[in-house]
């Protein structure tokens, strides 16, 4: 029987944490994409960005913008080596769950070479975790790889699944007794379609061949990662984090607009849950937007209001994703990550404020929601955008000595959730 508090529409074990991923924080890290970042960092810094020069913080960012030190990740946040300071802050926000990435670049550097080193650190690493009452969820794959795996031609090739499937296994025998879950991949629509289709990430491709086959392999590797992470620990709950979007029509019940709608939804939010709707135990989900569709499949949002790097921001769109899902899978809901960029901290509080009610009010329509994880903990390396971004509910000031600042809206937000005795 699910217990509430008498105060609250939330279970009293609900996940409040937040999420980072290995490669966005650690530091010093060696994979496919910190390759791809050195090689890329001048043209990232001299692309024209008409769309950011659109947006009122501009003066703010265009310096940082045209840096190419901006683009390559470098020292990080050097969470690798403080991330006992870093669950601290864990603590102080009144979290009790943290998702983080392991580094298989980190785990397995040449193919089938295991760095017991790096094991023994994320052995540490989670034992702080669980010495500071925090519950770990471990994130297997957030998009980078060895260099070593995309010279065998990554994901695109079936072949290369088994490689995956050690590196799960090995993953799952060290760490296993130690977790409740287990998030296998980060977002594979986002990875699929950027890295294959519009070709901004790498390997930089536009191939429609490639991104379906890329796609279904990653639906094929956690299904084999599924299969192995029971095999060695039935108790671990298993899902995936999907980017899911409040995709609406632009103008309601026009014909075309509706058809365009119902296409995307079903090819960004569900395609991948279905392929392995018999293999997940909870559904973890990404909201980041809602999205505006013509008859076109062409997106037309609104122009206000906008984060700092200009997605359009409805908050409490997440209530209406959150009930489809439900509706359709009727599995626990983890919302793996949500939040935005907000440099200077002005819409962060407003954002979660209405993202807690969107929860609330999808609870109390019957649906089983075990946790919310905002992005980010910290400031973080943020993909082909750099460094300029900033997502996190700690700032970070990469030039003074890595300082990490509590932003206001986090205070709000640990104060919220103190008041709802959730902790």
């Amino acid at each position: 029987m699910v217990k509430y508090n008498k105060n609250s529409i939330f279970k009293k074990n609900f996940l409040w944490g937040s999420s980072t991923s290995s490669h966005q924080v650690e530091g010093r890290t060696f994979n496919q994409w910190s390759v791809w970042e050195l090689e890329n960092a001048h043209r990232l810094a001299h692309k024209p960005y008409s769309y950011l020069k659109t947006l009122s913080n501009w003066d703010e960012i265009k310096d940082k913008v045209h840096n190419p030190a901006n683009y390559v990740s470098g020292e990080g946040v050097d969470h690798y080596n403080r991330y006992k300071e870093d669950f601290k802050l864990l603590k102080e926000l009144n979290l009790n769950t943290f998702r983080f990435g392991i580094e298989w670049s980190r785990i397995e550097p040449a193919k089938g070479v295991w760095n017991q080193e790096e094991i023994n650190h994320y052995h540490e690493y989670i034992d702080e975790l669980i010495k500071k009452g925090i519950n770990p969820i471990l994130n297997l794959w957030h998009w980078t790889m060895p260099v070593w795996f995309t010279d065998e031609g990554g994901f695109a090739k079936s072949k290369n699944l088994r490689y995956f499937k050690q590196y799960v296994k090995k993953i799952t025998q060290e760490y296993g007794s130690k977790l409740d879950y287990i998030i296998t991949i980060n977002e594979p629509n986002v990875y699929a379609s950027y890295s294959y289709l519009t070709g901004t990430w790498p390997p930089q491709e536009k191939n429609v061949i490639k991104f379906v086959k890329v796609f279904y392999n990653l639906a094929r590797a956690h299904r084999q990662a599924y299969k192995v992470i029971k095999s060695i620990n039935p108790k671990i709950k298993v899902g995936v984090a999907n980017q899911v979007a409040n995709i609406q029509a632009k103008r309601p019940h026009n014909l075309f607009d509706e058809l365009s709608t119902k296409w995307m939804r079903y090819f960004w939010n569900w395609w991948f849950y279905i392929r392995i709707r018999n293999y997940q135990d909870f559904l973890g989900m990404n909201y980041y937007f809602t999205d505006y569709y013509t008859g076109r499949i062409e997106k037309k949002n609104p122009e206000l209001p906008l984060s700092d790097n200009g997605w359009y921001m409805e908050p409490e769109g997440l209530y209406p994703i959150i009930l489809r899902a439900w509706t359709r899978f009727k599995k626990p809901i983890i919302i793996t990550e949500n939040g935005l960029a907000d440099m200077n901290d002005e819409h962060r509080q407003w954002w979660l404020d209405e993202s807690i009610l969107a929860m609330e009010r999808a609870i109390s329509e019957g649906v089983e929601l075990e946790g919310y994880l905002h992005w980010s903990l910290l400031d973080n390396f943020e993909w082909d955008s750099g460094w300029w971004p900033k997502f996190g509910l700690v700032e970070v000031d990469r030039e003074d000595n890595m300082k990490r600042i509590i932003r206001p809206s986090a205070k709000w937000f640990a104060s919220r959730i103190k008041e709802l005795d959730l902790k």
